[in-house]
């Protein structure tokens, strides 16, 4: 990633404001690390003369050995500065120094009588130097940054062995926990590059669940330094996760077991993700079922903290869903086609009767009105009206009619006593009241009541005969072009 789009996107998280509370154990190297930073990165970009200069001389102390150099929190530059670093893209920085929490064989805590006692601003009266460093490292953590740095060291640095750190250690980093706050650590190491310190690295990156730069404080370029400002992006938190399914997924049912599976594996992934840097988990997660072909970060906006994913199902899934849908198999591409073809065809029918379909089950009567191209027109006819003259032009269309007729049928089997045909009717009656669906799969003589009725439809439906459809249809005809104000039917 370019710096200037590093630059850019902590800007936009903070707000413009990129306060480094740089924290940790006492002599872990915290003012050498914020003197490099500044010397890299801050006092290049400040424009005017006189404040570089100020900055400058605000500068920490730092030195080797284990005394302690740093007394009390400080403010690096006292107020924060705005730099300019590209066009468009301006912050106000500032860094967060303190004395940082006690470890075993540091020096400065004590005197000869006792205590080292200070004066603070939190306080009247002195108290002791160390619970004063207690109080201003937790205030710098809480109080006064958007980022956390955590500097720790591997012992290499001072004369101070790694194992005196690691209760001052965890005492920050769980803090800084506590608080929610982004935040990182840094491993200051004479050799970051050794395989012990990657080592060291690692294990405290899954120790703490953070990202952890092993770097050289003391000698630590501009490079460097980018790569810590990239990696705290990610320990900020995620403000929106996309996740883009194939868009046919959207039209199957809310209970198909695809799109149910689907939606399951992202829920149980997203709630998990909390930070930036929990993205390329929830990849690997997404990718787990069997059924997903590929899981891509197809955009990542680490200025917003918004993600989008791409997820890609197993080829031939497409057509196993169509057959499930359809009921119809499809071998291939060549199959989906002609398939295509028929339900297309199929579908423009069908939306000739549609409107006459609905309107013959709300009022029981529809009519399908004829297209253009159904319309027959017939030859021009000279006419005359007494002295006039006009041309007679005559069209014909075919025009479908839909009568809604209730079709009542009767089943009446003769069983026997009156005592079994109560029965029927009480067993009837109890199977209707539990489901009345299953009421049709009754057994009545070796048949269904379901088919008995069915026939007795059919058996009426086709009782009409062939002259008495005709006279009907020609009795539409006649009232569809002159009208039925004259009607009189008579059926016997």
């Amino acid at each position: 990633m370019e710096k200037y789009d590093i630059l850019r996107d902590i800007a936009e998280r903070t707000g413009g404001d990129i306060y480094l509370g740089v924290v940790g154990p006492v002599r872990t190297g915290k003012s050498t690390f914020i003197k490099r930073f500044m010397e890299l990165l801050v006092l290049p970009n400040i424009q005017e003369f006189h404040e570089r200069e100020r900055a400058q001389d605000e500068l920490p102390q730092s030195g080797a050995g284990r005394t302690i150099m740093t007394t009390e929190p400080k403010f690096i530059p006292s107020e924060a500065v705005e730099i300019s670093v590209r066009e468009g893209i301006d912050m106000r920085v500032r860094l967060v120094d303190c004395v940082g929490y006690a470890v075993p064989g540091a020096l400065g805590f004590e005197e000869e009588d006792g205590p080292r006692m200070v004066h603070t601003p939190w306080f009247d009266e002195e108290i002791p130097f160390q619970e004063a460093a207690e109080i201003g490292t937790r205030k710098v953590i809480a109080d006064h940054s958007t980022i956390g740095i955590v500097i720790v060291t591997d012992g290499s640095i001072t004369e101070i062995p790694r194992e005196s750190y690691l209760e001052a250690e965890e005492r920050v980093i769980f803090e800084l926990k506590e608080l929610n706050k982004p935040f990182i650590i840094v491993l200051n190491s004479v050799h970051p590059y050794d395989p012990e310190t990657l080592a060291l690295a690692e294990t405290l990156g899954e120790r703490y669940n953070v990202s952890v730069i092993p770097v050289n404080a003391y000698s630590m370029d501009h490079d460097d330094v980018m790569r810590v400002l990239h990696q705290s992006l990610y320990e900020f938190p995620v403000t929106e996760v996309n996740i883009n399914l194939p868009l046919w997924i959207e039209e199957l049912d809310a209970t198909h077991w695809l799109r149910s599976q689907c939606e399951e594996n992202i829920k149980n992934t997203v709630q998990n993700v909390r930070r930036l840097r929990d993205i390329d988990w929830s990849l690997q997660e997404l990718n787990k079922p069997e059924i997903i072909d590929s899981v891509i970060l197809s955009h990542m906006d680490l200025g917003t903290g918004v993600a989008s994913i791409e997820i890609t199902l197993q080829d031939g899934l497409f057509h196993r869903i169509l057959e499930e849908v359809t009921g119809t198999p499809i071998e291939g591409d060549h199959t989906l086609l002609k398939l295509l073809r028929e339900y297309s065809h199929a579908n423009k029918e069908w939306n000739k009767v549609a409107y006459a379909v609905e309107e013959v089950r709300n009022t029981g009567y529809g009519v399908v009105t004829p297209r253009l191209d159904e319309m027959t027109l017939e030859e021009p006819e000279l006419i005359k009206q007494g002295g006039r003259f006009g041309v007679k032009l005559k069209a014909s269309a075919p025009s479908f009619h839909l009568i809604r007729a209730n079709i009542s049928t009767e089943i009446t089997p003769l069983i026997g006593t009156e005592k079994q045909c109560e029965e029927l009717v009480r067993y009837i009656l109890e199977e209707f009241e539990d489901d009345p669906q299953r009421i049709w799969n009754t057994n009545i003589f070796g048949k269904s009541l379901h088919e008995l009725v069915q026939e007795g439809i059919q058996s009426k439906l086709y009782r009409m005969p062939e002259n008495a459809q005709l006279k009907l249809q020609e009795t539409l005809q006649r009232i569809a072009n002159e009208g039925g104000g004259g009607l009189i039917c008579i059926i016997l």
